[in-house]
């Protein structure tokens, strides 16, 4: 399949986005939840940053407060998974302007239509910037208040 789910956590262990790819029931999927962010916030800064989980890959990378979580299925190639990770925050970045932690709050569907625009039923799908953010440019053009 690919990716199995893609979270953005928070130094404090809050989740602020998280969407999966193929159905975890949900008392299963926070304590899923709990356990990996715990294992990601614990490691250091000079270990890897993708470990073995179960039965799949478990890839992140920090930028600044927050934590890009990537579940992949385990011959998935981590260094991909990494620059798509690196990939998604640039996309970020270029729509909210320096991206922070409180855009992602405040516009938690626009993160979602990024991120559905890069990721199809679990396969990285587009990975041009401006592709990617074309359509909710154009959503957004139209939108009358």
């Amino acid at each position: 399949l690919g990716l199995k789910f893609f979270l953005l956590v928070n130094k404090q262990a809050q989740t602020r986005l998280s969407q999966y790819y193929e159905y975890v029931e949900l008392e299963e999927r926070v304590g899923m939840e709990a356990e990996i962010i715990r294992k990601c916030l614990a490691r250091a800064d000079n270990q890897c940053s993708f470990m073995e989980f179960r039965n799949f890959k478990v890839i992140y990378r920090r930028y600044a407060s927050l934590y890009f979580i990537v579940g992949a299925d385990s011959d998935e190639n981590e260094l991909s998974i990494l620059e798509f990770i690196h990939n998604v925050v640039e996309t970020y970045d270029r729509y909210f302007e320096n991206v922070c932690e409180l855009d992602i709050m405040f516009h938690l569907d626009k993160a979602h239509m990024i991120l559905d625009e890069m990721v199809v039923n679990g396969q990285i799908s587009e990975t041009n910037r401006m592709r990617v953010l074309a359509p909710i440019l154009v959503v957004e053009k139209n939108f009358v208040k």
